[in-house]
């Protein structure tokens, strides 16, 4: 999306959804590496700020133990509207830097089991979200 020359990608997809008259509920940004997967955070209304918080004793069992208010993302916050829940995956950051635009940031760096666990996770936020985001179901864990 850009991120790293002035957001004009998530700039010109929020400008195209708003021109194809899309409807946009969530948003979810992974750009802080493929490490072991520790939460998310959350910027959105209060209500589903709140109602993703809520879902930390469903997800803490698996590591997801961090799930805070703040940015999600450089590349989905065009999207930001207060119907609209956006998520930032973050895994450990302990290694990010080790990494992160150097010459080592190659493809035999990648832990697969790591990788994977970040996929589940995000899989899962993205499970319940459907499930319950903008319904009056209550998550019942």
């Amino acid at each position: 999306m850009n991120e790293e020359n002035g957001t004009r990608g998530a700039k010109k997809y929020a400008e195209l959804a708003i021109l194809n008259k899309e409807n946009h509920i969530a948003g979810l940004e992974s750009d802080s590496g493929g490490h072991t997967p520790r939460g998310f955070s959350i910027d959105a209304n209060d209500a589903n700020t709140t109602l993703l918080q809520s879902w930390r004793k469903l997800l803490s069992p698996y590591g997801l133990q961090d799930i805070d208010k703040g940015g999600s993302g450089a590349d989905i916050s065009p999207l930001k509207g207060e119907s609209v829940t956006l998520v930032g995956y973050k895994p450990d950051s302990q290694r990010y830097f080790d990494y992160h635009h150097t010459s080592r940031d190659t493809f035999d760096k990648v832990h697969k089991r790591e990788l994977e666990l970040g996929s589940a996770s995000m899989a899962g936020i993205i499970y319940l979200m459907d499930k319950y985001l903008y319904t009056d179901t209550p998550v019942k864990p």
